[in-house]
């Protein structure tokens, strides 16, 4: 009987152990996968406010993920009227990448709203300088965008209501026009025209 536990007990202990091997080889895996072995650089940028951006948010290049935000914190003193500082962790084989371009900006992706990274390059901006902390584009809010909806629907209104004035002083005109045209047609079918007395 003896024997019968020990062979139970070892099954249990083997079955224990190879379930703890197999979550570790899993973490593992999924973390080689999400990039957190791979060896990163650490780069600053400021920003006036950041619209919701998260910790481990994507930082992207050209729609490549290239990235993720490290943190986000206050700056005792603002820089160049930006209060916020925010650390990126970008994989150091996109170094190469990351230093041709010139400007950062945070956007939202999907129907969610979810907030990531934008890094772009713009011809008429230098490279960054890595020395330096990167300034950070303002962020496009949806009530931004709406105001500008608003604004542009009000000018629109504005133009249609000329448009519609200008088509009624068109209207105007046309019947004159028809009713001088009309004088004159009787005028000269009845010859009277040219007749001064």
């Amino acid at each position: 009987m003896e024997r019968n536990e020990f062979i139970k007990k070892f099954l249990a202990g083997l079955f224990f152990v190879l379930g703890i091997g197999m979550l570790v080889g899993v973490v593992f895996i999924i973390g080689l996968e999400r990039g957190f072995s791979e060896p990163k650089f650490q780069v600053t940028a400021l920003f006036k406010q950041v619209g919701g951006l998260n910790y481990g948010a994507p930082i992207r290049i050209s729609g490549l993920a290239v990235g993720n935000v490290g943190t986000i914190e206050f700056l005792e003193q603002e820089i160049e009227g930006r209060n916020l500082k925010v650390v990126f962790n970008i994989y150091k084989k996109y170094e190469a990448q990351f230093k041709k371009c010139t400007r950062v900006s945070i956007k939202t992706e999907g129907v969610l709203g979810e907030k990531f990274v934008e890094i772009s390059s713009d011809p008429e901006l230098p490279p960054f300088d890595l020395s330096a902390p990167i300034l950070g584009q303002a962020v496009l809010e949806v009530e931004d965008i709406a105001k500008v909806v608003t604004e542009t629907a009000a000018s629109l209104q504005g133009t249609t209501a000329n448009a519609n004035r200008l088509l009624e002083d068109f209207e105007t005109l046309s019947k004159k026009s028809q009713r001088i045209m009309n004088r004159l047609e009787e005028k000269i079918m009845e010859g009277s025209l040219f007749k001064v007395f």
